[in-house]
Parts: C-alpha cells; sequence; structure tokens
C-alpha cells in the first residue's frame, strides 16, 4: 500500500507537470498572438501610410501636368500677345505714314519690337524659372516621397517577414501544444487505469484485512471461550482433586480405628 500510495504520488506529481507545460505553452501562444495582431495592426497602419504615399504621389504628378500645361499656356498666350502688339504696331506704322511721313517709323517699330521682344523673354525666362523652381521642389518632394514609400515598403517587407517566421513558430508551438495535449490525456488515462487498478488493489487488501481482522477477532473470541473451559475444567479438576485428597483421607483414617 505503501509503495502504491508512492506511485501514485508521482502520478499525481507528473500531471501536475504537464499541466505547468501545458499552461506556459498556453501563455507563449497568447503572447505570440497578441504578437502577431500587434504586427497586423502595424502592417494595416503602413498601408494606410502607403495609399497616402501613393496618393500623395499621384497629387503631385497632377500638380506637375498642371504647372506643364500652364506653362504651355503661358507660352501661348505670350506668342499671341506679341503677334497682337505686332499686329497693333503695324498698324499705327501705317497711320503714321499716312500723317506724318517725315518721322522715322523703321526705327520707333524696331525699338517697340526690340522691348517687347525684351519683355517677352523676360516674361519667358520669369515662367521657366518659376516652372524650374516649381519643378525642382516637386521632384524634391517626389523624391522624398519616394524614399518614404521605399522605406515603408521595406519596413512592410520586414514585418511581412517577421509575421511569416511568427506564424511559422506559432503553428510549431500549436502543434506541439497539440502533441503535449495528446501525450498529457493519454498519460492521464494511463495513470488513471493504473490508479484504478491500485484502488482495486488496495479495496482488495483492504477487504483481505477485514477478514484477516475478523478471523483474529473469531480466534480470540475462540481463545477466550477455551481459556474460560480451561479455567472451569482447572477449578472442576481442582475441586475433584481437593475430594479425591479429602476421601483419600477418609480412607486412610479407617484402619487406624479398627486396629485400635
Amino acid at each position: 500500500i505503501l509503495g502504491a500510495t508512492i506511485d501514485n504520488s508521482k502520478i499525481v506529481l507528473q500531471i501536475d507537470n504537464a499541466r505547468l507545460a501545458a499552461d506556459d505553452f498556453r501563455t507563449k501562444f497568447e503572447t505570440e498572438q497578441a504578437l502577431r495582431l500587434s504586427v497586423e495592426a502595424d502592417i494595416n497602419g503602413l498601408r494606410r501610410v502607403l495609399d497616402e504615399q501613393t496618393l500623395a504621389r499621384t497629387d503631385l504628378e497632377m500638380q506637375i501636368e498642371s504647372l506643364k500645361e500652364e506653362l504651355t499656356n503661358l507660352k501661348k498666350n505670350h506668342e499671341e500677345e506679341i503677334s497682337a502688339l505686332r499686329s497693333q504696331v503695324g498698324g499705327q506704322v501705317s497711320v503714321e505714314v499716312d500723317s506724318t511721313p517725315g518721322v522715322d517709323l523703321a526705327k520707333i517699330l524696331s525699338e517697340m519690337r526690340s522691348q517687347y521682344e525684351i519683355m517677352a523673354e523676360k516674361n519667358r525666362k520669369d515662367a521657366e524659372a518659376w516652372y524650374n523652381s516649381q519643378i525642382q521642389d516637386l521632384n524634391i518632394q517626389v523624391e522624398v516621397h519616394t524614399e518614404q514609400i521605399r522605406i515603408s515598403q521595406t519596413e512592410v517587407t520586414e514585418l511581412r517577414r517577421t509575421l511569416q517566421g511568427l506564424e511559422i513558430e506559432l503553428q510549431s508551438q500549436l502543434s506541439m501544444k497539440a502533441a503535449l495535449e495528446g501525450t498529457l490525456a493519454e498519460t492521464e488515462a494511463r495513470y488513471g487505469a493504473q490508479l484504478s487498478q491500485i484502488q482495486g488493489v488496495i479495496s482488495s487488501i483492504e477487504a483481505q484485512l477485514s477478514n484477516v481482522r475478523a478471523d483474529t477477532e473469531r480466534q480470540n473470541q475462540e481463545y477466550q471461550q477455551l481459556m474460560d473451559i480451561k479455567s472451569r475444567l482447572e477449578q472442576e479438576i481442582a475441586t475433584y482433586r481437593s475430594l479425591l485428597e479429602g476421601q483419600e483421607a477418609h480412607y486412610n483414617s479407617l484402619p487406624t480405628i479398627m486396629v485400635i
């Protein structure tokens, strides 16, 4: 019984150890699951940032196209203004020729043309400088956003790799947990059967012990009865002996009386 009790205690200790290991793996699983959810949330946030960067890049490209169209329109407007000014100058020249033929119209026309050309060139240079500055700023912004997008894509790639690694580790932990749970169930079933068997043996031994105790009590009672019988027999023997001794003394006294 003592050996069975020790084995039972060992089995209970092993079951407790297996439960502690299962709880440890359950805690690790919950931690890995929380980390996975955090990584997924970070990935979703980076995706939103990537979408925002894509929209910003598209907006910048549209602004560049709009600036190009605006520059084209400015060039076209300058050309139209120059053409209109040239036509106006031509009309004024013809009028002045008719009214005052003594004025040097060629020189005036040349000066006005040079002035308009200078103005047109200045406007064109100003427009080109403004356009180039805008294009440069936009290119810088595009490069910055492109670098941010590249960094975000790199981070997303790294997070995906980390997520894949965590998923693989999670699957491994789940497989290990399932194996441990199966081992725990098998161990509990086996130890339960052994415990039932031991309980049966203990019950049988207790029944045998009860029978032995009952036999011992019965034998004690029989021994007590025998001792009582022995005591009565000894008393009867003592009584018979005393009677015999008294008769013997009586018989011994009879011959002496006859001789007298």
